[in-house]
């Protein structure tokens, strides 16, 4: 595994952050002043929350012991019942805030994720705010075509148990992420058609959150972008989970004369190839225009200039990391890899460390590097080149990229 996504390491402001959730316990207070500390922890939680979800490193398999404590994780076994009516199958995951777990819903016999946030005040405000925007994506916008391109919430509860009372929210169940599908057929990147398919929903869902939510990801990357499992082959084992086959996998495998190295450009199609399907999802760090909850957003790879130089930022923001994005899935390489040296960090490092910059343009970086056409590099480069203007008011919005020819080519 190659990125991070919301695990707690050993860092001290990490630490700091887990013995206050834990360790402490709330003093009653008078309304007014718990209601503050309470907005006040949470700004802190999403903070540490955002730069440990910030890092691209060694991911853990598991989520720290330690925080199975009050305030922290609650505690959950197979078999249990969430809210008389949740089945746990699963996990499906973990993070700073949450652990995720595949669920059989025993009134409507559907397969749905479920998200159980941690106790303490800071994370139960954390939730408030991504329930609320959750709810906005579900409300009255809901009818709208390009909302189906962004996890939809299906329910929500509080779960009261031995660490606390836990706000959990009940996800539609997706599929695998790009990043995970990606490294099923290996370097370079996925096949064009796919990757087009993909970039196109991805931007339907922004333009969506963007102009009729007025919400800003802040979090674009291929581990957020989530296949559909109604457009995949799946079946249920006897123990009740879900296993997917990748899609588009079974139709490379029986075409062995044409190299999955080789076939982004050969236009190889099949059944299994068409009608892909992803949707954004992780809301858990997203922010409205109009109210931010944190200064440092995006994983590094992704993360737009403006933020890098700790301006103001908008929708213009989740727009440079599509191109990254984009990027990334055609070549099979970062458009941006920070690098740590002996004598500074990850975060210290920039063009200043690099002792020869020679200027390379993206066209003549898509022509020599990785072997595009002539054609395919103009459109694509100019199609990245609107995305990654300096000046976020410049940047192309998300439905001026959509009329882009490159996303028809």
């Amino acid at each position: 595994m190659r990125r991070m996504k919301r695990t707690v390491n050993t860092a001290h402001t990490a630490g700091h952050v887990a013995e206050s959730a834990c360790g402490a316990k709330s003093c009653p207070g008078a309304p007014e002043t718990r209601e503050k500390a309470e907005r006040k922890t949470a700004v802190g939680v999403r903070e540490i929350g955002c730069l440990l979800d910030l890092e691209r490193e060694e991911m853990q398999d598991e989520e720290d012991p330690m925080d199975y404590c009050y305030g922290g994780y609650h505690p959950v076994q197979i078999g249990d019942t969430f809210n008389r009516r949740y089945q746990v199958l699963r996990k499906l995951g973990w993070g700073y805030f949450s652990t995720v777990w595949q669920c059989l819903d025993l009134r409507l016999s559907r397969h749905v994720a479920v998200k159980v946030l941690k106790s303490a005040a800071g994370f139960t405000q954390a939730a408030q705010d991504e329930l609320a925007l959750l709810r906005c994506v579900c409300g009255p916008n809901r009818k709208h075509p390009q909302s189906q391109q962004v996890v939809q919430l299906l329910d929500e509860f509080k779960l009261a148990g031995e660490n606390g009372i836990h706000v959990c929210l009940v996800l539609e169940l997706l599929g695998p992420d790009l990043h995970s599908w990606q490294n099923c057929f290996g370097n370079p990147g996925l096949p064009l058609l796919w990757v087009k398919q993909v970039i196109k929903q991805v931007l339907q869902g922004l333009d969506y959150l963007h102009n009729q939510c007025k919400i800003i990801h802040t979090d674009i990357k291929p581990e957020n972008i989530l296949l559909c499992l109604e457009n995949q082959s799946c079946r249920q084992t006897a123990e009740g989970a879900v296993r997917t086959q990748f899609p588009g996998k079974e139709a490379l495998n029986q075409d062995s004369a044409v190299p999955v190295s080789k076939s982004r450009g050969s236009g190889l199609m099949s059944s299994s190839m068409e009608g892909i399907s992803v949707k954004i999802a992780d809301l858990g760090n997203s922010c409205w225009v109009y109210k931010h909850f944190c200064d440092e957003i995006q994983t590094r790879q992704y993360r737009s200039l403006e933020v890098l130089l700790g301006l103001e930022y908008g929708p213009p923001a989740d727009i440079w990391s599509v191109a990254c994005m984009a990027f990334e899935l055609v070549t099979g390489e970062a458009m941006f890899e920070p690098k740590r040296g002996k004598t500074f960090s990850l975060e210290e490092g920039d063009l200043r460390r690099i002792s020869i910059l020679r200027p390379w343009g993206m066209y003549e970086v898509l022509v020599e590097k990785y072997h595009c056409s002539l054609k395919e590099a103009s459109l694509f480069s100019d199609f990245l080149l609107q995305m990654l203007d300096f000046l976020p008011e410049r940047r192309a919005t998300a439905a001026q990229c959509l009329s882009h020819p490159w996303l028809n080519s």
